[in-house]
């Protein structure tokens, strides 16, 4: 091969070279994957629908650089072990919520939904502008994680038992499925609570290992059939008059993202969060119709006497809490603080 011969062979392995970069570097380099599980079901309403949303919206507005692979519940990790894996990076990500990592920090259920607690204005108002997040963050930070609320829903109904309750002793020694800080009320009544994931509900009701269970709003619980065993859904929700879920991530992952990949997912957030709570209070009514004429429930609200003894079960159990929580304290603190603030505006500009 002459000199012309080489220079020439030299300049095809270059273009050749430089269009494999092109083709492979940067465009590849700017591409994102990552799996999400979700703790709900893709097809169950609001929390599941929410998450098959989120995900389609981040691959959209990306423009297909940044895809997060959603994965049913318990499909890599049991869904009540997410913290620990997204902790550890062996999942980028979870679609949760921080009442599923009571075992890790019981006040965590706090910036999920608190007993006799606000409407969602109220409660997303304390977290994000009144310094609930913030504390939140602090815990996750020990742990290599970060959080954006997720999604949303308006009130859930407060228990689906076999037999119409109309003394709070039928109640005593049931083994029941409640979440969050409720169940800490509920144990003041004498039940016996488990909490378990969506889907782990009705074979435990069907197996007899929980004898009543309470999880969301009619839309939801009618997706999980709970009728079919429990004939008797109570309300109000008490212990859940608003509910919050994250986005669960690795923070070491996150900061390897893009800001405009970073945006994308907040945006997304946000928007899922409007969308979950106005759609799933807009339907409430046609599942509790169907309930009643299709689904042989009796729908029943609790006696102001019954709810009175709830709430001061749940004052009993802030009483506790305070004593031998400083988490719980400092949350219960600001929470209560950020209630008084706003009762100057709310207590005012809304119709009682």
């Amino acid at each position: 091969m002459n000199v012309k011969e080489m220079m020439k062979a030299a300049v095809m392995v270059g273009l050749v070279g430089g269009f494999a970069l092109a083709s492979t570097g940067p465009a590849d380099a700017g591409k994102v994957r990552w799996k999400m599980q979700s703790a709900f079901g893709s097809s169950l309403p609001h929390l599941g629908t929410s998450a098959v949303r989120f995900v389609d919206n981040v691959k959209v507005m990306s423009g297909g650089d940044l895809n997060i692979k959603f994965f049913e519940p318990g499909a890599l990790v049991p869904s009540l072990e997410c913290f620990d894996a997204v902790s550890k990076g062996s999942l980028q990500s979870c679609w949760t919520t921080p009442g599923y990592h009571v075992a890790k920090y019981p006040a965590l259920s706090f910036f999920t939904t608190v007993p006799f607690g606000p409407q969602i204005g109220e409660f997303l108002g304390w977290k994000w502008f009144g310094g609930g997040n913030e504390l939140k963050q602090e815990i996750y930070d020990k742990h290599n994680l970060i959080a954006f609320d997720s999604f949303a829903i308006g009130a859930e109904t407060s228990g689906w038992f076999k037999t119409e309750i109309t003394s709070l002793d039928q109640i005593k020694g049931l083994k029941m499925r409640f979440f969050g800080l409720g169940a800490k009320v509920m144990e003041k009544m004498g039940v016996q609570t488990q909490l378990l994931p969506g889907a782990d509900i009705y074979p435990a009701l069907e197996r007899g290992v929980i004898d009543a269970t309470e999880f969301s709003m009619p839309s939801i619980d009618k997706n999980l059939g709970f009728y079919q065993i429990a004939k008797h859904n109570y309300f109000p929700g008490w212990h859940q008059q608003s509910s919050v879920g994250e986005l669960l991530m690795n923070k070491a992952k996150w900061n390897t993202l893009s800001k405009q990949h970073q945006a994308i997912i907040k945006a997304s957030c946000d928007a899922t969060i409007a969308w979950s709570l106005i759609r799933s209070d807009a339907i409430q009514a046609d599942a509790m119709k169907w309930m009643e004429k299709e689904g042989g429930v009796t729908l029943h609200d609790w006696s102001p006497e019954f709810l009175a003894k709830f709430k001061a079960g749940w004052d009993a159990v802030v009483a506790e809490e305070l004593e031998k929580d400083p988490l719980f304290a400092e949350t219960y603190k600001s929470y209560t603080a950020f209630r008084k603030k706003y009762a100057v505006w709310g207590d005012r500009a809304y119709l009682k």
